[in-house]
């Protein structure tokens, strides 16, 4: 995966991303006025909030491609004051207006995606200075990372083999940027190897990919891994 954000090959990422994008509209189309306010896996947000979020992390990657492709790599994304602000103005809007918010900030997103000519071109996210190819493995971890969230049925289940070793990776790269988390040499079975954090003493955590990305973002307890008895581990969002 970090080779291909290196070279810039990020067509069978956006694919993924197209995919995953269906999947979760699919889900979110059915949900009745009720249910967009029930509770989700995130504590204290409902599905309202987590849709919300999505569309306006859509709007700020866009908002950074298009910054790319005008010349401006070092455009940014919006504060957190602001994210806030969105959120809480936007969580409160109609079921309705929640789908097409999801789906045309995700369209919006998808053609800005078709104007980059270079996925090579250093851009500044959140994680530091990335290929803007860095930028297509985030949105497909978010979208991904939050239908779990909107707790609608999708699962780790339902994720290939390819998909689940690009989420692993992608979580992984993520978390290296955050102090204080336990010590963890992580083992796939599909081979990925990654060490992740600084708090001693290292333990050894193996199993699937799709399990691994499932604890190591919080959404699981580890229970199909090896090595995490007794380890607590943050849900991140």
């Amino acid at each position: 995966m970090r080779d291909m954000i290196r070279l810039g090959q990020v067509e069978p990422v956006r694919k993924q991303v197209a995919d995953a994008t269906q999947l979760l509209l699919g889900d979110t189309i059915v949900l009745t006025e009720a249910e967009w306010r029930e509770p989700t896996i995130l504590p204290g947000w409902t599905r309202a909030m987590v849709a919300t979020h999505l569309a306006r992390g859509a709007d700020a990657m866009r908002e950074t491609i298009l910054a790319v492709v005008d010349g401006r790599p070092d455009a940014g994304y919006p504060p957190p004051d602001q994210r806030l602000a969105d959120l809480e103005r936007g969580a409160g809007r109609s079921g309705l207006d929640l789908q097409i918010d999801l789906d045309t900030s995700a369209g919006a997103l998808g053609e800005a995606f078709g104007l980059v000519d270079d996925w090579r071109v250093p851009v500044r996210l959140p994680l530091g200075e990335m290929p803007v190819a860095a930028v297509v493995v985030a949105r497909f971890h978010e979208v991904v990372l939050h239908h779990l969230d909107l707790n609608t049925g999708f699962g780790l289940s339902q994720l290939d083999t390819v998909s689940a070793s690009w989420l692993l990776q992608w979580a992984a790269l993520w978390l290296r940027t955050r102090p204080g988390l336990p010590a963890v040499e992580l083992t796939s079975e599909s081979g990925v190897r990654e060490e992740i954090g600084d708090r001693a003493p290292t333990r050894t955590v193996t199993g699937s990919d799709a399990d691994l990305w499932g604890w190591l973002t919080g959404r699981t307890d580890g229970a199909t891994l090896n090595g995490t008895a007794g380890l607590v581990w943050p849900l991140l969002g």
